[in-house]
């Protein structure tokens, strides 16, 4: 735009005299970045019009008011990475593909002060690589650039990369850190650093000064837990080797810390992830005798990567038969817990575990599944994700291989248990469903029950219906108000068309009014009760049901469909362990099957919960 137009566009609107360097940015050639449109290019200045004419990658030749867009548009320098991927495409792939680092120095030189925040560098390299391309390219980048002297890396995205005046060597910047620092964890952290940058070179830095405040944090700091204490001494015992000093002087030992077997599932689970396999090796040769028992105890409570450890270091020790036979074992006392599981169904089509895992792609492990998921639903304190439900979900092929050889009443009962677990929403139970159909179309039955159920009655009890009422009021009296208040500041700023704010607003505004219309329907069907009609005659809503299960005393309240307490053994008369058990007598023995595992419960009484409240 030129000068007479920004004066014009000014004299108009006073207040965009702050904006007026940017709008002479604003000139045809131009690269731009808009918060809804992304990256485009400035084609022409519509006079008559007023406008600017862009082209963006998913909108040619559109057109922008630049009052409008001079708050949600940034116009590009030349040397910009974006710019220059549009300008000198040939150049920056080939940075993108042989030299990282040198286009991070290239990308940092683009800003004010040659520094910008991790955030907005991922940002950028994210557009200029291809987001299908950039995560597994950004992980090997920054193994590189903590290499490289010329960049300053920061410890958080908060903070920035920075371009340095003048390199510093990575040993120097390390011991910078080290120095600076009073914290063990940090300082152990950085030791690690330094053993890796060194390497074998000769170094500038008092290795044996280092070694001794590392050894002094390991043996005497109260920062650290069990399992930092544990990597400590590793890396204490790692420097000693490098600088040729005898690691067996230092106290404690790893083998000491490690020494009693009831401290080690806690340590599993905080130690580093790729200190695990190192972990395992030291839990063995620490405890030679009873080594396989404990490995076997580890697995059985590991989680995430830690369980895909063990299982491959009892492989490779022998013990192949031992673990199939385990596994074998713990599906059928129900003790298959979800990180197994998920390693088991994500590696069922592995030829080096196919003898493991041949016999226990069965029904009866979809049984499996359900109840952990259903179980960590209920043990959950909030609303999130379960890894478990998710790769069920994700997995389209999963539900067909687990029920290759189920007949159709084995079938039925897992699709049931399906739809009343808990650890799923209804729209995807809907979609699990669907899967059980295409191999079983009798299920299709399933459907049309759910759907003729879905106007009954529920019995609520009055302090659930009240905490739904309030979130109800809450919604209809302060969330709405406030949404329609964001839409009508929103269209203020005008051309509705290209107003992210007001998008977002509406977007907001059909998510609330979907929420009000279910708790209207939900409310709309409780019936709100005090449970004294129940009896002691036969389990009913608003008993206490006393049962023994496994040779095991356990005592559940059954009330309402909005109530659940894990903690005090409070259950809704809908959860599957309700259904069951709605009905029963004392002395009944009840039969609660998930898949093909059942378990009897037998009722030993009956009492009211009116009476005890």
């Amino acid at each position: 735009m030129n000068s007479e137009t920004v004066s014009a566009l000014i004299a108009k609107n006073p207040s965009l005299k702050a904006a007026k360097a940017k709008f002479e940015a604003m000139e045809p050639g131009a690269y731009v970045v808009h918060r809804s449109w992304g990256f485009g290019q400035i084609k022409s200045y519509d006079e008559a019009a007023q406008r600017l004419i862009i082209d963006f990658k998913e909108k040619k030749g559109h057109p922008m008011d630049p009052a409008f867009c001079v708050n949600t548009m940034d116009v590009l320098p030349a040397n910009h990475l974006l710019v220059r991927k549009e300008t000198e495409t040939a150049k920056i792939n080939d940075l993108i593909a042989n030299n990282p680092a040198q286009l991070i120095v290239e990308a940092l030189q683009s800003y004010p002060n040659h520094a910008t925040t991790a955030i907005d560098l991922e940002i950028t390299l994210a557009q200029v690589i291809g987001e299908e391309k950039f995560k597994k390219w950004w992980s090997a980048a920054k193994k590189v650039l903590a290499k490289d002297s010329r960049i300053a890396i920061p410890e958080k995205k908060t903070e920035c990369y920075v371009l340095r005046e003048v390199p510093v060597s990575a040993e120097d910047e390390i011991l910078e850190q080290f120095n600076s620092t009073r914290s063990a964890r940090r300082r152990i952290a950085l030791a690690e650093e330094l053993i890796g940058s060194v390497g074998k070179k000769e170094v500038k830095a008092d290795l044996n000064g280092i070694l001794k405040i590392v050894a002094d944090a390991v043996r005497e700091s109260n920062q650290l837990d069990a399992a930092e204490r544990l990597y400590g001494a590793s890396i204490r015992d790692n420097l000693a080797s490098h600088i040729g000093a005898d690691a067996s002087a230092f106290e404690p030992s790893q083998a000491s810390l490690i020494a009693n077997v009831r401290d080690l599932a806690g340590i599993a689970e905080k130690v580093p992830v790729h200190f695990q396999s190192s972990f395992l090796e030291l839990v063995n040769a620490t405890h030679p005798i009873e080594s396989r028992d404990i490995l076997f105890s580890l697995l059985k409570t590991s989680q995430g990567k830690f369980t895909t450890e063990c299982i491959n270091f009892l492989v490779e020790q022998g013990h192949a038969d031992e673990l199939a036979q385990a596994l074998k074992r713990w599906q059928t006392e129900q003790n298959l817990r979800a990180p197994v599981l998920l390693w088991i169904v994500k590696n069922r089509h592995s030829k080096k575990f196919a003898k493991l895992l041949n016999d226990l792609i069965t029904p009866r492990l979809l049984g499996a599944i359900f109840f952990a998921i259903d179980y960590e639903a209920l043990q959950a304190s909030s609303a999130r994700r379960i890894p478990l439900a998710d790769i069920l979900s994700e997995d389209t092929d999963l539900i067909a291989d687990l029920l290759s050889t189920a007949d159709p009443e084995t079938a039925r009962d897992l699709a049931n248990t399906l739809m009343l677990n808990q650890g799923f929403e209804e729209l995807t139970k809907k979609s699990l469903l669907a899967r059980f159909i295409k191999i079983f179309p009798k299920i299709q039955s399933l459907v049309a029950a759910d759907a003729e159920g879905k106007e009954e009655q529920l019995l609520v009890s009055r302090e659930s219906y009240d905490r739904k009422v309030k979130e109800y009021e809450h919604l209809k009296s302060v969330k709405i108000p406030e949404n329609k208040t964001a839409i009508a500041i929103a269209r203020e700023h005008g051309d509705l068309k290209e107003n992210s704010e007001y998008k977002m607003a509406k977007q907001d505004q059909t998510v609330l009014m979907a929420q009000k219309t279910l708790l209207e329907q939900e409310l709309g069907r409780a019936r709100v009760t005090e449970f004294k009609e129940a009896t002691t005659a036969q389990v009913g809503i608003g008993t206490i049901v006393e049962v023994t299960v496994g040779g095991k005393s356990a005592t559940y309240t059954i009330l309402g469909a909005w109530d659940g307490d894990a903690d005090k053994n409070i259950i809704s008369y809908k959860t599957a362990l309700g259904v069951a058990l709605l009905g029963k007598k004392a002395g009944d023995v009840v039969k609660v099957k998930t898949g093909t595992t059942e378990e009897d419960y037998t009722i030993v009484s009956i009492a009211r919960y009116a009476d005890k409240n």
